[in-house]
């Protein structure tokens, strides 16, 4: 600022010209530079703003298409976030219901084990008394026949001759079955 000021000074003191006058040009070169920037801004307005006007709406399109694009998107990508979760639930829910029929199935192969095992175990019983039945025939007749063996000889060394040993048999198996009727 004081390069200025010392210019002023200087061209105040020469009385070539007044302040004002400096800095301000000559009229006719201001009417001819106001004329000019005239037809400038014409020339502008004419064929350069219209190209921007144009390029301001196309940009203003395009960024318009992109909002709308990318609505478009965040709707599908809503929307396949409500299938998602719609399929998650549909997957759980399935899925529970699988365990659900697991739990039964085992249940049933549970109890299906339980009532064979039961049946089987029964089976085993039954077995065993009709071998117990058997076993115990064949001992009473086992031991009917040493009885009656043991009874000949006895009886034969008591009379001292031999039975016939047929007969005694017969005799001793009367009298083990009356025995038998008696229990």
């Amino acid at each position: 600022m004081d390069a200025v000021t010392t210019l002023v000074l200087l061209a105040t003191e020469e009385g070539e010209a007044s302040g004002l006058e400096l800095v301000l040009p000559d009229t006719a070169e201001l009417v001819w530079g106001l004329i000019g920037f005239a037809v400038l801004m014409a020339f502008v307005f004419w064929k350069v703003w219209p190209s921007i006007i144009q390029l301001l709406e196309e940009r203003q399109q395009a960024i318009q298409g992109k909002l709308t694009e990318a609505e478009e998107i965040r709707v599908e990508a809503e929307e396949l976030r409500r299938q998602y979760a719609e399929q998650l639930h549909d997957a759980r829910t399935r899925a529970n219901e699988i365990v659900e029929e697991a739990r039964s199935d085992a249940e049933r192969v549970r109890e299906q084990k339980v009532a064979d095992a039961e049946q089987e175990a029964q089976a085993i019983r039954e077995r065993a008394r009709e071998d117990a039945v058997a076993e115990r025939a064949r001992l009473v007749q086992q031991l009917r026949s040493q009885v009656a063996t043991m009874s000949v000889d006895l009886a034969g060394r008591i009379v001292h001759r031999e039975l016939d040993e047929e007969q005694h048999r017969s005799l001793v198996d009367d009298y083990i079955d009356r025995l038998s009727s008696m229990n």
